[in-house]
């Protein structure tokens, strides 16, 4: 019967989930699969971008590091939010006022020179593929939970549905069912708190509060400092503008638009954060203490659910990682298209558009294999943020407010953060011991720094002085 009902539930989302992305219209020119013609509205923009956010990441991954390690994961999540308010007030209308932008490369070719917009096209595709592979490794657990399908097979239903719609229809067709995604899960895993709260937490409110302090203390005693401050920095940084994120900006219809819908999205991940990382110290008393982190959620909806609201969880959970997916796989697509392959040949609307979606295709085969080497969600997270952080992130926010930026300081910036976060992976697979992943993004983000400063100094000699914003 629980098989029976499940294939009847993921059969009928699957359904209805195509018909939205149908009905979203499928891409008939590169701006409609790149840009959706900038004409997003702040509902859209802000649904896709929180669903985008939230992912498997943020809601498996966050539930259990809550099981694991109590609120700290709260205050590392407050970060992430205070982040992404930030870019609203100060990055996203920025971003949104230059004109003929299409990806961050863009940007970054406006500011400094071609070359530069090509390099961050190559960390841009990278970073978005290896992002979708730790997306496409939570599909696989998931279905695997769910059904007791074989990893690769899960993989591929995952990747399969989403690149589906997202070859067709573009950044609309992923926004669109993003946001008919986020309504679902926006709604149905607080409920599930409160189901925990209510009907399994045997000591009430007092019991679950001495939970908090009991796990977060052992959170803190199981984390360094440096472990700590990486981990905040990585949080605070390490998605900043990723480019979906800079899509979404890029697609708004107004600079209005791209702020509010930024700072709203920050304000909704404190209580998502929240109800998340409460899911994890609830799940004590109901799951085993040993549970694996990334298979925590998965477990303690499996107890406290019928048959019926297990399938429905584990459907929307596959939603979660869909919303996240499609959008990591659009603005790959894009980067490589923009930044890769039209400054170097040059394209028509119709040869860009196939260009696109050849790539999203290629992005999601890429993605599928390379779930082999992601060690679960979380960690998958901060290797990806440490290559973003240190490569991208400097070059960019940089280049927006420095009046004269110059492409030395970028190209300089972007090689010596990318290499030296490269090594810093290398050296945490190879002595896994030795140092934290938390850690790795300090050095690499303070060696692009530096190389940047050293660029713009010997750039601003050349040009006889130096002029910051």
């Amino acid at each position: 019967m629980h098989t029976v009902l499940s294939v009847v539930l993921v059969a009928g989302y699957v359904v209805v989930l195509t018909f939205v992305a149908v009905r979203a219209r499928g891409a008939r020119e590169y701006t409609d699969f790149s840009l959706a013609r900038r004409s997003l509205p702040l509902p859209l923009i802000f649904g896709s971008l929180a669903a985008t956010y939230v992912g498997p990441g943020f809601s498996i991954g966050f539930v259990g590091r809550g099981f694991h390690s109590g609120f700290l994961f709260l205050i590392v999540g407050l970060v992430y939010s205070l982040q992404h308010i930030l870019v609203g007030l100060l990055v996203a209308p920025r971003l949104r006022a230059l004109n003929d932008c299409h990806t961050l490369g863009d940007a970054i070719g406006q500011k400094y020179n071609r070359t530069c917009q090509i390099f961050s096209g190559i960390i841009s595709v990278c970073v978005c593929t290896f992002l979708a592979a730790v997306m496409a490794h939570a599909g696989k657990v998931i279905l695997n939970d769910l059904f007791g399908l074989p990893g690769w097979l899960s993989v591929i239903i995952v990747v399969g549905i989403t690149a589906l719609y997202t070859t067709s229809g573009g950044l609309r067709a992923s926004v669109i069912t993003d946001a008919f995604q986020f309504a679902a899960f926006a709604i149905l895993l607080p409920v599930t708190l409160l189901v925990v709260l209510v009907f399994h937490m045997k000591g009430g409110p007092t019991e679950f509060v001495d939970r908090i302090v009991t796990m977060t203390e052992r959170g803190f005693a199981s984390h360094s400092p440096l472990q700590i401050a990486g981990l905040i920095a990585a949080f605070l940084l390490g998605e900043t503008l990723i480019p979906p994120y800079a899509n979404r900006a890029l697609a708004s219809k107004t600079t209005g638009t791209s702020r509010n819908s930024f700072v709203l999205a920050g304000v909704f991940s404190v209580a998502w954060f929240a109800v998340m990382v409460a899911l994890g110290v609830a799940a004590h008393g109901v799951i085993p203490e040993g549970t694996d982190e990334d298979h925590v959620l998965l477990r303690l909806v499996g107890a406290i659910m019928s048959d019926a609201g297990h399938a429905l969880l584990m459907l929307i959970l596959v939603s979660v990682v869909m919303s996240s997916l499609d959008s990591l796989m659009n603005a790959g697509a894009v980067a490589f298209t923009q930044d890769i392959v039209k400054p170097v040949v040059e394209l028509t609307d119709d040869t860009a558009l196939k260009t696109g979606r050849w790539a999203t295709v290629a992005i999601a085969v890429v993605a599928s294999t390379a779930t082999r080497v992601v060690p679960n969600i979380i960690d998958g997270l901060l290797i990806c943020y440490t290559i973003w952080a240190a490569g991208i992130l400097p070059v960019l926010i940089l280049g927006l407010w420095v009046k004269q930026p110059r492409p030395l300081a970028g190209i300089l910036s972007m090689i010596v953060g990318t290499v030296v976060s490269m090594v810093a992976i290398i050296f945490l697979f190879v002595f896994p011991e030795a140092v934290g992943v938390q850690v790795i993004i300090v050095p690499a983000l303070a060696a692009a720094l530096l190389a940047y400063a050293f660029g713009h100094w010997v750039g601003a000699r050349g040009a006889g002085g130096t002029t910051w914003a």
